[in-house]
């Protein structure tokens, strides 16, 4: 591993760099924040992928290009009379000093938890914090990981369930209420404006059985979004496998029985896939 110095160096040099491309490159020279923007979301996308395969490699690049977008930002910013990379570094040792008084004051707790209740009481009385707790999760937060934030957010004040076997009733509740109105729709038959009432309803109560099954996994320290991710690899693994093997056969999936492509689907199981 580096040294102190060494790591300093390095990020010495990295700012050398960009400045020197900020100059001399076209492309560098003409980007704004508005235009590396859908960039960054990209490389914070590939870092979640390296992130979720544990490919130690490639978390250390992916992570070289999410630092290049935090120092391009902060260039601009300069450029601008905004800000820059000292302000950017400075604004956030301020806020880990402030949220953590039982490391820098005298502030005492008693567990992890009651650092989280602390850090998000203390959001809301900084001066350009957030004034309420649920107003730090971004609006363009992908839906299940805003679920997943929002009731973290809500726990960390105390609005949670008492008991975290109390949210399969609701699990059940909700469930119970999505089928309810998809029997709706199918009931509605070739009624146009009953099949879009139920239609909307369906979807309310889908979004209500969701949001209680993020419950349910915060509540027993499961993550949904990489759970989610899991399964959609393991979905691809196991398809790919179908699809090759029936292109090796010199067939189509479409000429293909569903019985054909459970019995292949189970081979990839079988398999490990």
């Amino acid at each position: 591993m580096n040294t102190r110095q060494e790591k300093l160096e390095a990020f010495g040099r990295i700012l050398d760099i960009l400045d020197e491309l900020r100059v001399k490159c076209p492309w560098d020279r003409k980007q704004t924040t508005q235009s590396l923007r859908p960039q960054t979301i990209e490389e914070v996308y590939e870092l979640s992928d390296a992130i979720l395969k544990d490919d130690s490699k490639n978390i250390s690049k992916e992570l070289g290009d999410v630092l290049l977008h935090v120092l391009f930002y902060s260039k601009i910013g300069e450029e601008k009379g905004e800000y820059d990379i000292a302000d950017v570094i400075n604004l956030l040792c301020d806020k880990l000093i402030y949220r953590h008084p039982h490391v820098f004051s005298t502030t005492k707790v008693a567990d992890a938890e009651e650092v989280m209740r602390n850090w998000e009481m203390l959001k809301t009385k900084e001066k350009d914090g957030n004034k309420r707790i649920l107003s730090g999760v971004p609006d363009a937060l992908p839906p299940l990981l805003k679920a997943y934030r929002m009731q973290d957010k809500a726990r960390g004040v105390g609005f949670d369930w008492e008991d975290k076997s109390q949210v399969w009733d609701k699990v059940k509740e909700e469930l119970s209420e999505y089928q309810a109105e998809l029997d709706a729709m199918d009931a509605a038959g070739d009624d146009g404006s009953a099949k879009k009432a139920a239609y909307d309803r369906a979807e309310v109560e889908l979004g209500d059985f969701l949001f209680a099954v993020v419950n349910a996994a915060r509540l027993y320290g499961l993550n949904p979004d990489t759970a989610l991710e899991r399964t959609c690899a393991k979905f691809k693994r196991r398809f790919t496998y179908l699809e090759e093997h029936t292109i090796r056969q010199g067939r189509d999936l479409k000429d293909m029985t569903l019985a054909e492509m459970d019995a292949i689907w189970d081979e990839a199981k079988a398999k490990g896939l």
